[in-house]
């Protein structure tokens, strides 16, 4: 299966975008080679911005351009992009709805080596909560060029979570992308996976893997954080009674917490959570960082036949 990391497909659709509208710039925070934006100012030097390692300012220099009429794409490590700047994210560009595109790169354990401090692993809970604020969290190269080709269409704040490892592409160029509405990418009866960014890979593994031992599962890749496919979530809930959430995240507010916040609404039903719960990163090989963290298809599996077990307990099996 081909890999490349979803950072690749952020900067291949800014230079793709770049090509047909000047509007469109591209601000960074002096990691443009490691968050590839390199690649823009290469091509079109005139629109591309190093604002050095002073990341507050680089939301407040995003947001000025934008009321210039410009299209700024603010690119940056994402545990600086939500944590370091957050207040101005906040103050300065979602309270003021400004047209504004954050490129949050080397999202998650799979960061790798550089360890706890630069994993970001709250910034979906950080960025979510924001109004205004869009939340995207593509599953692979493809999907992350495809969300960074609509955010631009989008007026608006727009958060884009990306990746540094390089992740198998499982979507293609035929694949509907559509702001706000999951994808269901196995069918399934006995439960649902949900899950984002590389866990939808895991989550596919994880249904495979169940269909062995006779359960089907369902799995939908819900690409949009923000806002949430309430539709679906309830739609799924309904028709297989248990979910599992999947995310290479805190389970603390991110994609469980938001499905939990979803369900408890319309349609409750057991739901079991595979994430980060309550740590910090570590430095690692991305894989063995996965497998430390309980992140694997193996965990999702064990997690599902948890959820079933209290599923069968509610219904009296």
């Amino acid at each position: 299966m081909e890999k490349k990391a979803t950072r690749y497909g952020y900067s291949e659709a800014l230079l793709e975008m770049g090509a047909v509208d000047q509007n469109i710039v591209v601000l960074d925070a002096d990691l443009s080679r490691s968050t590839s934006t390199e690649l823009f100012m290469k091509k079109f030097p005139e629109r591309f911005f190093n604002l050095g390692v002073a990341e507050q300012n680089l939301m407040g220099v995003a947001g000025g351009l934008s009321l210039m009429g410009k299209i700024p794409f603010a690119t940056t490590y994402s545990i600086f992009a939500s944590g370091r700047a957050w207040e101005q994210l906040r103050t300065t560009v979602c309270y003021s709805n400004l047209n504004v595109k954050i490129g949050g790169s080397h999202a998650g354990v799979m960061t790798g080596p550089d360890g706890a401090s630069h994993q970001a692993l709250e910034e979906i809970t950080l960025t979510r909560v924001l109004p205004n604020l869009t939340v995207f969290v593509p599953c692979d190269y493809i999907e992350a060029k495809k969300a960074t080709l609509a955010a631009a269409k989008i007026k608006g704040p727009v958060y884009i979570r990306l990746g540094r490892e390089a992740i198998p592409i499982i979507t293609t160029a035929d694949t509907v992308f559509e702001p706000g509405r999951g994808i269901v990418m196995r069918p399934g009866t006995d439960l649902t996976i949900i899950a984002c960014g590389v866990m939808v890979n895991e989550a596919l593994q994880a249904a495979v893997a169940l269909q062995e031992r006779g359960i089907s599962a369902r799995v939908v890749n819900l690409h949009t954080l923000k806002p949430l496919d309430e539709t679906l979530i309830e739609k799924c809930a309904r028709e297989t009674g248990a979910i599992v959430t999947a995310e290479e995240h805190e389970i603390y507010g991110g994609l469980g917490g938001a499905i939990s916040e979803a369900i408890v609404k319309s349609w409750p039903v057991p739901v079991e959570m595979v994430g980060v719960k309550d740590q910090f990163g570590e430095s690692g090989q991305p894989e063995e960082l996965l497998r430390h963290f309980n992140l694997k298809d193996t965990d999702i599996v064990a997690a599902a036949e948890k959820v079933l077990a209290r599923k069968n307990k509610k219904q009296g099996i």
